[in-house]
């Protein structure tokens, strides 16, 4: 009787494997063949599921831009008022630290490698997963605005940053705390404004 293959979950799992590769060794660092040896399949089988290495990258990109909304949202609903949920975001960039920081150095490595006309804002796989996150940001905020939700999303992304460039003075509770309060009276400043 002929394997049954879940090509769907085998393709998950072998992008899994792929974003520890890419972080431990770098994306513009190991070639298809590479991966496919690391992984411990065949080349062609890892051309059946990906294209090319950019292929492979942005199924990555939507697949981590999905189960971060979704892991990110379950953990922190729940939240009476905003300096609650800030502080909540902040613990959770504790908590999932090594991961952001990973992610993170995947990302810049794989902008370094391509040309100015390739860049990821030129591509709807980005594209889609930036929206991903900036609804993702609006929901956990609790508001509708977009420009906010790119606010706090950039200064989630310099937090982690600094830490990828060796920081450790930075401290994310602290710091989410901070900008909750911040935002607290900005939101409360715009609601006067209004009436």
């Amino acid at each position: 009787m002929p394997k049954i293959v879940d090509h769907d979950q085998y393709r998950k799992e072998l992008l899994s494997k792929c974003f520890d590769l890419f972080a431990q060794k770098g994306y513009g660092s190991v070639t298809m063949r590479q991966i496919a040896q690391e992984m411990g399949v065949s080349t062609g089988t890892l051309y059946h599921y990906f294209s090319s290495k950019e292929a492979l990258f942005e199924q990555l990109v939507e697949e981590i831009s999905q189960q971060d909304v979704s892991a990110a949202l379950a953990e922190l609903k729940g939240k009476e008022t905003l300096s609650e949920a800030m502080a909540a975001l902040g613990k959770y960039l504790v908590k999932n630290e090594d991961y952001f920081i990973k992610w993170t150095f995947v990302w810049v490595d794989f902008c370094q490698h391509q040309d100015s006309e390739k860049m990821p804002h030129h591509n709807n796989v980005f594209k889609r997963a930036n929206q991903r996150y900036q609804q993702a940001a609006c929901r956990f905020l609790g508001v509708e605005d977009q420009i906010l939700a790119s606010f706090v999303l950039s200064f989630v992304n310099g937090l982690i940053l600094e830490k990828l460039w060796g920081d450790e003075s930075i401290d994310f509770v602290e710091q989410c705390t901070l900008l909750g309060k911040m935002l607290t009276v900005y939101l409360q400043q715009n609601i006067t404004n209004q009436n």
